[in-house]
């Protein structure tokens, strides 16, 4: 299917958005979004782009698992601090940017962020843009997200949606990113302050360490589109750790990469039936019960 722009999913109900980091990462994401017959998200973050040195391969793996899916899937370019990289987005098939001016000063990220919004709205790119302290970043120290200071203040984040123009903003309530427990609380007064002060849609990062009930009842106060990262590094490292313990002697790829591209998929399929409207109500399921990501 041809790729759908990430502003009409997130204006049709709530959206899991997932990080892409191998060919296996798209592949899991797509089969997991399949099997619960949900529209997904594919972003790339500026982390995996240094990772394979340049955008354009992994972009072009990412258009491709898309290409062939059976629900609606579109491509996002995230946690960009970059200018050389967002320019590079329409070029490479990226429907939507997150920009990220979260580490300067108020007055320098709303300049920052504007900038970067106009460029992306002339070409057709819907813009995400982050306020307040989201911790756990890669090479940034880990900071407590109940901290003074750590959330996002409503009548702040509606100044600075009007004076950027962004399209979503990604909030503050209690999440982290990077984390392998399930036990973040979030903000639920919050949420719903930030919902009656801020026009766009809101955004939930770090929603690995989120449990199911919190992730329901943020997407049901607010949270329109919810990124996960973590908790498919998880499920690869995991599955691979197992396979290699049973068979050792293993040194084909395909064989623990199979297993690991599965355990992704189910993680994914997990994910967005919590996440869309008409998800399991009631207790956390075992992924969520053990305390580790899924």
């Amino acid at each position: 299917m041809p790729l759908v722009p990430t502003g009409e999913l997130v204006a049709a109900e709530p959206v899991c958005a997932f990080n892409v980091i191998t060919l296996e990462h798209a592949e899991a994401i797509v089969a997991g979004a399949e099997a619960a017959g949900r529209a997904v998200v594919l972003q790339v973050s500026e982390n995996a782009v240094r990772f394979h040195r340049r955008l354009a391969p992994i972009a072009a793996a990412a258009r491709a698992v898309a290409a062939t899916a059976t629900v609606d899937v579109a491509l996002h370019l995230d946690h960009v601090v970059s200018a050389e990289l967002w320019r590079q987005a329409p070029e490479h098939g990226f429907g939507s940017v997150m920009i990220d001016a979260s580490r300067l000063p108020y007055r320098e990220n709303v300049a920052a962020t504007r900038a970067a919004a106009e460029f992306a709205h002339d070409r057709g790119l819907w813009v995400e843009a982050e306020l307040g302290t989201v911790g756990g970043k890669e090479g940034e120290p880990p900071v407590d997200p109940h901290a003074p200071g750590a959330r996002t203040d409503p009548a702040e984040a509606a100044a600075y949606v009007a004076q950027t123009g962004v399209d979503a903003l990604a909030v503050a309530v209690g999440s982290a990113h990077a984390m392998t427990v399930r036990d973040a609380v979030l903000d639920h007064d919050l949420i719903g302050r930030l919902r009656a002060a801020v026009t766009v849609p809101l955004v939930l990062h770090g929603s690995s360490g989120v449990p199911d009930a919190e992730l329901r009842r943020a997407v049901s106060g607010g949270i329109v589109k919810v990124n996960i990262g973590t908790a498919l590094n998880t499920a690869l490292t995991g599955s691979v750790r197992r396979t290699l313990a049973d068979q050792p002697e293993l040194v084909d790829p395909r064989r623990w990469l199979a297993p690991a591209r599965e355990a992704m998929a189910e993680t994914v399929a997990h994910f967005c039936r919590v996440v869309s409207a008409d998800g399991p109500a009631g207790a956390d399921s075992g992924l969520a019960s053990t305390g580790a990501a899924p």
